[in-house]
């Protein structure tokens, strides 16, 4: 597990846009029965999620369309929060950083950590903008 003095801060470029931090499983599952749209980050101390995810994932929320909620969950952090979000991304295999897409409850689309890596910022929040559209 990661100490808190390295994860808070990054914790807080998301928590400081409006992103509900889960750190509890009954806080992931209470926050995926919500009605519309909710787009979970798995956060990552990582140098893709510093590097394209949080920043892509902020500059997504720029558009016209967005999700209704926003969350996020802390991978090597909120262990058990994590754990449970990953249930609910199957068939999609764990990978830290991701970002899931939920309409009503449902998966809709999944930003798996290989289509981050080596992808800059710009390209996840067009990704995630062209769901937006689809979804929100």
């Amino acid at each position: 597990m990661y100490p808190a003095e390295l994860v808070m801060p990054m914790k807080a470029e998301l928590t400081d846009k409006g992103f509900q931090d889960l750190t509890t499983p009954e806080q992931v599952n209470e926050a995926l029965k919500q009605s519309g749209t909710t787009l979970v980050m798995v956060n990552s101390v990582c140098g893709c999620a510093a590097g394209a995810a949080r920043p892509g994932v902020i500059y997504s929320l720029t558009g016209d369309k967005k999700p209704d909620h926003l969350t996020t969950v802390f991978a090597g952090f909120d262990t058990e929060a994590v754990a449970e979000a990953r249930k609910h991304f199957a068939p999609f295999p764990p990978s830290s950083p991701c970002v899931a897409l939920f309409k009503d409850g449902e998966l809709v689309h999944m930003l798996e950590r290989h289509h981050i890596e080596g992808n800059p910022a710009g390209a996840i929040a067009a990704n995630l903008q062209a769901a937006y559209e689809e979804f929100c």
